[in-house]
């Protein structure tokens, strides 16, 4: 075990997205000198998860952020199932009905690059909280007392010295390459597809929430709305690709309204404010931990979007990362409390993230008639009654990956 006063403080992380700049702002909040590294010049105005659920708005309450945030994001207390074929609505959860035991019974939708950026502007670029852009890891080599990082800046190569190096630069993470790390799991032979509209579903479709989730057979989907950059905010569509479409036929405008007229027919053509195509993945590293480096977020769980896990997971990574890896720093702790770290959070990632996404999905895309038929009414009735309610509600809101992650030593 290393001696935590042999330990130089400063800890960097590598990746400013939403997991990177919480973990980065929980550890300076700690009396952690950082230093975040990004490869991007900027940070990236990408359209990927927005849902902050109820137990990670409790953190970000900690660290101040969501009395920041709040007035630019929607509120959404509910989420509702479908079933596309029918247009039936088959269960709603609604948040509030647990509001004498949680803090925030509801959730924010608030896109990740928007999070990234008010932490950024808040509270980084100084010597204890310094972020730079445009500065790409090529290196880790494990010393007697830290690790020597290396990457390449805007004026050539440079060398910093750390304590420790957390990862958190996604599924295709550089950090976990270079620990060597193994990524184990498997890649759908479909494609999703994301269209954003500022179509407004809800004004001709009452039954809608904010959040919706449609059991098909032949084309499940998502819809949900986000803030985007106007007053009047957006709809995401989110849908599979089948293995024998490429890219560039499902990007061309033709297909794409084609999807969009399918999910919800209409006289004009729908004005569309960006698509993308992406494949998915439900990978799990191996550990969370070699030596002086560390996982978090996509780096170390990547999962299919299905339940807005994976930035919320992440950022429950970040937080308890911070917090025991504060205690190694300040010498409280001796540094095996980081193999904790890593066995909590991994057991989080595989019986919870992992395990609820994939149910998630399978859900929605089953096509045998009568276990279709099984799995909604079962919905249906877990929806009706408050304590099945209450339990699938806070497993969705991930309390219990919390609950139990935390009794594992």
């Amino acid at each position: 075990m290393t001696s935590p006063q042999s330990i130089s403080p400063r800890v960097v992380v590598v990746g400013a997205g939403p997991v990177g700049m919480v973990c980065a702002l929980a550890l300076n909040r700690l009396g952690v000198p950082v230093t975040v590294l990004e490869s991007e010049p900027a940070p990236v105005k990408d359209q990927r998860a927005a849902t902050l659920h109820p137990s990670t708005l409790e953190m970000l309450d900690e660290l101040g952020i969501v009395e920041k945030i709040r007035e630019h994001c929607l509120v959404s207390s509910t989420y509702r199932f479908h079933d596309r074929p029918s247009g039936e609505l088959v269960a709603e959860f609604d948040l509030g009905r647990l509001g004498n035991e949680i803090r925030f019974p509801y959730v924010l939708q608030y896109e990740q690059y928007k999070l990234t950026a008010s932490i950024a502007e808040e509270y980084a670029d100084a010597s204890d909280f310094d972020v730079r852009f445009s500065h790409t890891l090529t290196g880790l080599t494990e010393t007697a007392g830290g690790i020597e990082v290396e990457y390449d800046s805007p004026g050539g190569p440079e060398r910093l010295r750390a304590s420790y190096v957390i990862g958190c630069d996604g599924g295709r993470s550089t950090v976990r390459r270079l620990a060597g790390l193994q990524f184990d799991g498997f890649t759908y032979p479909e494609r999703f597809i994301k269209i954003a509209t500022g179509f407004d579903f809800k004004a001709v479709k009452p039954n809608l929430s904010l959040r919706n989730y449609f059991s098909d057979p032949l084309e499940w989907a998502n819809l949900f709305k986000v803030r985007g950059e106007t007053p009047e905010g957006l709809w995401r569509v989110i849908l599979p690709i089948s293995r024998g479409e490429d890219d560039a036929t499902a990007l061309s405008a033709a297909r794409v309204e084609e999807r969009l007229q399918r999910f919800f027919p209409k006289t004009d053509p729908y004005y569309v404010e960006y698509v993308n195509v992406y494949q998915v993945n439900q990978r799990v590293a191996e550990a969370f931990r070699k030596g002086r480096v560390l996982l978090a977020g996509d780096s170390a769980h990547v999962n299919n979007p299905i339940g807005g896990m994976g930035m919320n997971g992440g950022i429950h990574d970040a937080v308890n990362l911070a917090e025991k890896l504060s205690r190694v720093i300040h010498g409280q702790a001796g540094d095996d409390l980081l193999d904790v770290y890593s066995r909590q959070r991994r057991h989080a990632a595989l019986n919870y993230i992992q395990a609820q996404t994939i149910a998630n999905k399978k859900l929605l895309e089953e096509r045998d008639p009568a276990v279709r038929r099984r799995n909604l009414d079962a919905l249906r009735r877990t929806a009706e009654h408050f304590d099945t309610a209450r339990a699938y509600m806070r497993r969705a809101a991930l309390y219990d990956s919390l609950h139990d992650a935390a009794a594992v030593s």
